[in-house]
């Protein structure tokens, strides 16, 4: 059996990690996103959050590959994500 030629096509995805809980656990994949974990409020705000950016790449006629870090910050800045810098030591 022949064994195909692996692709050097770029994928991205968006991980979206809820971290509280009401004790239910909850899974929504997209084309282009997986989102697990968080209470009912949190898990529909990132299915909304991932949903909105989709929309506003598809508006731009892009796809997640296709756009540059600066240009997905600014889309997920519009939607209401902020960006967090870790604590230094």
């Amino acid at each position: 059996m022949a064994k195909n030629p692996p692709s050097n096509k770029k994928k991205a995805v968006m991980l979206g990690v809820g971290l509280d809980s009401d004790g239910h656990k909850r899974i929504t994949q997209g084309e282009n996103f997986a989102l697990v974990g968080g209470s009912s409020q949190t898990h529909e705000e990132m299915t909304e959050k991932a949903i909105k950016i989709n929309e506003k790449l598809a508006k731009k006629g892009k796809t997640l590959e296709e756009v540059s870090r600066a240009e997905f910050d600014d889309i997920a800045h519009s939607v209401g994500l902020k960006q967090v810098s870790p604590k230094q030591n």
